[in-house]
């Protein structure tokens, strides 16, 4: 493993400083509207070792109407959804290569368009494997995927099988392309690295993988009263990043870090990352306890930003026209999503909470897909979003599922004046 940051860097501290004035330029809303999903899938249940995560929306450009959600569920593998939510294909996970290991779990996906592989273009859909330290890599046709990962690929981030156990592996997961190839970044879990892997068609028609570079980001921090902090979790473990997403029209990447903020980077990790956003939490000391497991928080300092409560989850952009739209993140903490220009500073906009409404709503969401062609069913667009609690508090047995919302009712209902592309 990479040496842990004990001071904070250059990048950091500058970092914070822009967080920091950025959160007192923006509105704030203390009561976000609510709107509602229009429709949901399947229950997922624990009981089943399946939690719902991440969704990837793949556009069939022949026939809309065919559609499909992506969407992992981690121990439970790979759903695939139509438009009305019901479910078309399950893909089980890799089996654990040995009884004292993890079998496979698919973290989150992402589509790749237009690949060329075996004399084709092809649409892929790319997914994270915790269990493995690798990707899953699918060829969807006509909705349905089929597997061409290469076996030989080899891991992520560990040298050995024993590394992969100790679950520092790949974790969060975005794709992006550009005129030279297609990409995926890779975050690791419990780290603060963050991996630019280029994808690569193999001459026997399955897709591999080639590591470009690496980037580590903060897991200490100056704040403007000079003292250090950093993030409170387990012993051993930093201030990982999951939600990722890239704007392909500018070369920018967004990164989640669950515990600090968003971060945005030149989308093949070069230059310096800069923080967008800090989490109301940013710079709270807290303690672990060992009896516990839990971090006891002190009293809050407010050096952090008041749109985001940790953890810091699923990111996604709507695309209005030109290199117009929104970045959306999930506030886990209060059960809201943040709405921040795509454009310029990254001005924020405002955030909305899902309530309920023909389906319930939606808390603790982990990940989301937003997509701004007109789909049947959803006039402007289509975002996704995983509910990390399905089942009312109070329940015997606990759900995850996905809601599929309308973006004109998102633009209308969230009382944030939001524009709709129109294509």
């Amino acid at each position: 493993m990479l040496p842990r940051l004990l001071t904070v860097t250059a990048i950091g501290t500058a970092a914070v400083l822009v967080g920091a004035s950025a959160a007192q330029a923006r509105p704030h809303h203390d009561e976000p509207d609510e709107l509602t999903a229009v429709l949901e899938t399947p229950a997922l249940w624990d009981e089943d070792d399946a939690d719902a995560d991440d969704p990837a929306i793949w556009i069939d450009e022949d026939d809309p109407e065919d559609s499909v959600v992506i969407a992992t569920a981690k121990e439970a593998g790979i759903y695939v959804y139509d438009l009305d939510g019901e479910e078309l294909q399950h893909i089980a996970p890799k089996p654990a290569p040995g009884d004292d290991h993890a079998p496979g779990r698919y973290n989150n996906v992402d589509i790749v368009e237009d690949f060329e592989l075996d004399g084709d273009e092809v649409d892929l859909a790319v997914a994270s494997d915790k269990g493995m330290d690798d990707l899953g890599i699918f060829v969807i046709d006509d909705g349905e995927l089929t597997e061409v990962t290469d076996p030989d690929a080899g891991w992520v981030f560990s040298a050995s099988q024993e590394e992969i156990d100790g679950e520092h592996s790949a974790y969060g997961l975005t794709t992006w392309q550009d005129d030279d190839g297609a990409y995926a970044l890779v975050s690791r879990n419990s780290e603060t690295e963050v991996a630019l892997l280029e994808l690569k068609a193999r001459e026997d028609g399955t897709v591999g993988w080639e590591r470009i570079r690496e980037l580590a980001l903060p897991a200490a921090f100056t704040l403007p009263d000079g003292s250090t902090w950093t993030t409170c979790d387990d012993p051993g473990e930093y201030a990982q990043v999951e939600g990722m997403v890239v704007d392909e029209r500018t070369g920018t990447a967004y990164l989640g870090q669950e515990l600090v903020g968003i971060w945005k980077v030149d989308a093949d990790l070069t230059g310096e990352p800069e923080l967008v956003d800090t989490a109301a939490e940013f710079g709270q000391p807290a303690v672990y306890d060992p009896e516990t497991d839990e971090c006891v928080a002190g009293e809050n300092p407010g050096f952090g930003g008041d749109a985001l409560r940790t953890d810091i989850e699923g990111l996604t952009i709507y695309r209005t026209k030109g290199k117009k739209g929104y970045l959306l993140a999930s506030s886990q903490g209060d059960d809201t999503f943040a709405v921040y220009e795509l454009q310029g500073g990254n001005d924020y906009v405002g955030s909305f909470a899902i309530g309920d409404g023909a389906v319930d709503g939606t808390q603790h969401s982990d990940g989301a897909d937003a997509v701004s062609a007109s789909l049947p069913g959803f006039d402007g667009g289509l975002l996704v979003v995983q509910d990390g609690d399905n089942t009312p508090e109070g329940s015997d047995e606990a759900s995850t599922n996905f809601k599929f919302l309308a973006w004109e009712d998102v633009a209308e209902r969230s009382g944030l004046d939001l524009d709709v592309a129109r294509r």
